[in-house]
């Protein structure tokens, strides 16, 4: 398999094992000095223990709906929805890695949202979505 199926792959298996719950396979994809970012709320967590850490201790409960992953070499990007007791919660996750793991991620996090009277007449609604409501 070439670097970018591989990559690919652990990408995909990554949002799998979240969905699962499986924490081990979950943050196997991560170096372990690995780096997440948080930029909405400043955080930044160090070590792939500790990323581990903060997800496991989450109190709600998740699911994760991949829409789209693109990428190529060392950097990929995920759009997700992550649901926290039934509330979605839209999410991108760019990803860095470096001799096959992730060296580095940000993710950001975004509630929806209904469209403006203005745009309305513009715009037609995505694939399962009312833009008249969040």
């Amino acid at each position: 398999m070439d670097p970018d199926s591989q990559s690919r792959a652990a990408v995909e298996e990554h949002w799998r094992a979240s969905e699962r719950g499986d924490t081990e396979s979950e943050h196997a994809i991560y170096a372990a000095d690995a780096i997440l970012d948080y930029p909405q709320s400043g955080e930044r967590f160090r070590g792939r223990s500790t990323i581990a850490a903060q997800r496991g201790g989450h109190p709600a409960s998740r699911h994760f709906t991949v829409h789209r992953i693109g990428g190529g070499g060392d950097l990929w990007v995920s759009e997700c929805v992550i649901t926290y007791d039934g509330v979605p919660s839209y999410s991108v996750s760019i990803m860095q890695f470096a001799l096959g793991q992730v060296v580095h991620e940000t993710q950001y996090f975004a509630d929806a949202f209904g469209a403006p009277q203005w745009r309305t007449a513009l715009a037609e609604p995505m694939p399962g979505r009312d833009i008249s409501k969040a």
